[in-house]
């Protein structure tokens, strides 16, 4: 049943934080006294996503299609932070915000229902929120998009970066300075990239590899930007540029080489049925942040991060989507895979704080199917 409200009154939404173990699961990964300030740091855009799904496909022209499926939820730049927040991560975020009513949505959700730091971001008055309208149908997605200049760089802090113990760049634009400021005092940076609309796929994005030491780009993105045949070849070429690449390949798993370690690791995706791909590469990536800063060997980094991409694609709400630990532990507690399946992710269980349980709560988007 909808939740009615009172007469004359505005409906307010909840903010109450769906994932209630994501503290304790960040005590115990910092159980071996990191005791910096944040764990990542971000900058870039938040977008507010509007996500259609059980369409048939998409409208021809001049016909319309009626679904009952909508949800609401930050995206850009926010998919990959309330992910990491989720896991337990301490997520630091400088993006700026529109004065307007999805900038003020977008802010409470992620400062209040989701604990990301927002002491970097500003709102910017008289600029509008950015808008990405998606529609998924059949496993997949298109997208519709509306942005307008952000009066100030994206990149200005104006103030120092903050201690972290590692950052998230997008590598597809110059570095930001602060980058190569936290990267001279120990963070690790984790670099990914957009898909390049006007099929260039320039080099000078390779070269920008040198100041990055994890790269997640997904295979077709990888591929283009090597002239490679095959995610496998382009992962070696990568992997001669940066110390640790990551191979997103989608519903076929996932390559990585650790040119440091002399490791290499290939591991299949979690066979489950995807409903919703949204933020899918991005939950991905935060599993694998996660991964590499509580010390797991590749081949587990990779594990996590297609579990929690797994978890994700299930449901219909974008970032919103991204799995809570109560999530993780009821999937290992569910008949959902053979015990041999289950068994590959036994190094999951020293992580997941005993206030997970084994229920499964998740955020409501903003608009939802009617019941």
């Amino acid at each position: 049943m909808t939740q009615q409200t009172a007469t004359g009154r505005a409906p307010e939404p909840s903010l109450a934080d769906p994932c209630a173990a994501r503290e304790p699961a960040g005590e115990r990964l910092r159980a071996g006294g990191h005791g910096l300030g944040l764990d990542v740091f971000l900058s870039g855009q938040v977008f507010m996503d509007m996500i259609f799904t059980g369409l048939p496909g998409l409208p021809p022209p001049g016909t319309e299609i009626v679904t009952d499926g909508l949800g609401s939820a930050p995206g850009g730049v926010a998919n990959i932070a309330v992910a990491m927040s989720r896991l337990g991560l301490r997520v630091g975020l400088a993006a700026p915000f529109g004065d307007d009513m999805f900038g003020a949505y977008l802010w409470r959700t992620l400062a209040e229902q989701e604990g990301v730091d927002l002491a970097l971001s500003r709102r910017v008055r008289g600029w509008s929120t950015p808008v990405t309208v998606s529609m998924a149908y059949d496993s997949d997605r298109s997208m519709v998009t509306f942005v307008s200049p952000v009066p100030s760089p994206l990149d200005d802090l104006g103030a120092p970066p903050p201690d972290a113990r590692a950052c998230f760049v997008d590598v597809d634009r110059p570095l930001p300075p602060w980058a190569a400021e936290m990267r001279a005092r120990g963070s690790l940076v984790f670099g990914d990239l957009g898909w390049d609309q006007t099929g260039a796929w320039p080099a000078e994005v390779l070269e920008r590899l040198a100041h990055v030491d994890v790269f997640l780009p997904n295979a077709a993105e990888a591929m283009a930007y090597t002239r490679t045949g095959s995610p496998a070849e382009a992962a070696e070429a990568l992997a001669e540029r940066v110390p640790v690449v990551v191979v997103k390949r989608g519903g076929d798993g996932a390559i990585a080489i650790d040119s440091r370690a002399g490791e290499r690791a290939e591991v299949g995706a979690l066979p489950v049925e995807a409903l919703d791909p949204t933020g899918a590469g991005d939950v991905f990536a935060a599993g694998f942040v996660f991964g590499t800063l509580a010390g797991l060997p590749l081949a587990e980094r990779l594990r996590f991060a297609n579990l929690c991409a797994g978890l994700s694609v299930r449901h219909r709400s974008g970032s919103l989507g991204s799995p809570c630990w109560g999530e993780i532990a009821a999937f290992g507690e569910s008949a959902e895979l053979p015990e041999a399946v289950l068994a590959e992710y036994a190094f999951v269980i020293p992580f997941i704080p005993d206030a997970a349980g084994d229920s499964v709560v998740r955020a409501e988007p903003t608009l939802r199917k009617q019941h």
